[in-house]
């Protein structure tokens, strides 16, 4: 699924991207209050959030808007682990709620299913620390004109 030079890489390039694309993710200033990890290798991505009581609604489960961080997070940098010059947009994304999460930890494991010459197309399960499958979504991305930069917290040193 080569785009922008990525079929080219080494495979010691290809690692230097992912870590830089980590490294990117956990810099940007939304995830000091999310606290979230993360880990990217080709064509995926996998985003674990600890659940909090600040995440609660007011019938005490997590808010769906956390289920969407974290599925587009992972479906985000699933597609972003093909495109090594621009940032990605998402252009759309679907959230199915399968369940509620109270505590413990949510996990997002995202993976490209498809890509054209301008889109990607990731899909992605949700599930709690055991394993249980609380959401699954899909979503659309695009490269943007916006280079990655040292500038976002990208660095591709290998």
């Amino acid at each position: 699924m080569p785009m922008n030079g990525f079929k080219e890489l080494t495979q010691a390039e290809k690692l230097a991207h992912f870590r830089g694309l980590e490294q990117m993710y956990l810099a940007a200033p939304i995830n000091r209050f999310f606290n979230p990890i993360i880990s990217i290798s080709e064509g995926s991505a996998e985003v674990g959030i600890p659940i909090r009581i600040e995440f609660h609604h007011a019938a005490f489960a997590t808010h769906g808007s956390v289920y969407f961080k974290a599925m587009d997070d992972a479906g985000f940098f699933a597609a972003s682990s093909f495109e090594t010059e621009y940032f990605l947009l998402t252009v759309s994304f679907t959230v199915y709620f399968l369940r509620p999460i109270v505590k413990g930890e949510m996990r997002a494991f995202g993976r490209v299913v498809h890509h054209s010459q301008r889109q990607y197309i990731s899909e992605v399960i949700l599930t709690d620390a055991d394993g249980a499958e609380i959401g699954r979504g899909s979503g659309m991305f695009v490269p943007s004109h916006i280079p990655l930069s040292l500038e976002m917290g990208y660095s591709r040193i290998p």
